[in-house]
């Protein structure tokens, strides 16, 4: 079974950075997108960045020209890295694997998650 483990959460100030990494644990198959979301308390998922088996990538509004993904397909691994970070950025952060959708920016799309990692931004 396959499973995706994140690592590299944590607390950083406004303006730091801080950079999240993604491990399949087994092959993904077919799934030509992983990526990330997050969840703030007492909001829903939210989609923050994906990217497909191309190198393709699809950005938030929100973190455009922030964050940056990155991808290992040889090592089935997606990496994003967070810089600016501003207080809005505190969530859950989630790494997600699915099929190609044109629906890419929700949650119903994919169908492997990981535990989620914790990213707290002080002011």
């Amino acid at each position: 079974q396959v499973q995706l483990v994140e690592s590299g959460g944590g607390l950083v100030q406004a303006g730091g950075s801080l950079r999240l990494s993604c491990a399949a644990s087994g092959r993904t198959s077919s799934r030509d997108v992983m990526g990330w979301f997050r969840q703030a308390p007492g909001k829903e998922r939210e989609f923050v960045v994906v990217v497909r088996w191309s190198g393709a990538t699809y950005y938030a509004d929100s973190v455009k020209g922030r964050f940056t993904i990155s991808r290992d397909n040889a090592k089935n691994m997606v990496a994003v890295q967070m810089n600016s970070l501003k207080p809005e950025d505190t969530a859950v952060y989630y790494c997600a694997a699915g099929y190609w959708s044109s629906n890419f920016y929700s949650s119903n799309s994919y169908d492997l998650w990981g535990q989620g990692t914790q990213v707290t931004v002080s002011s």
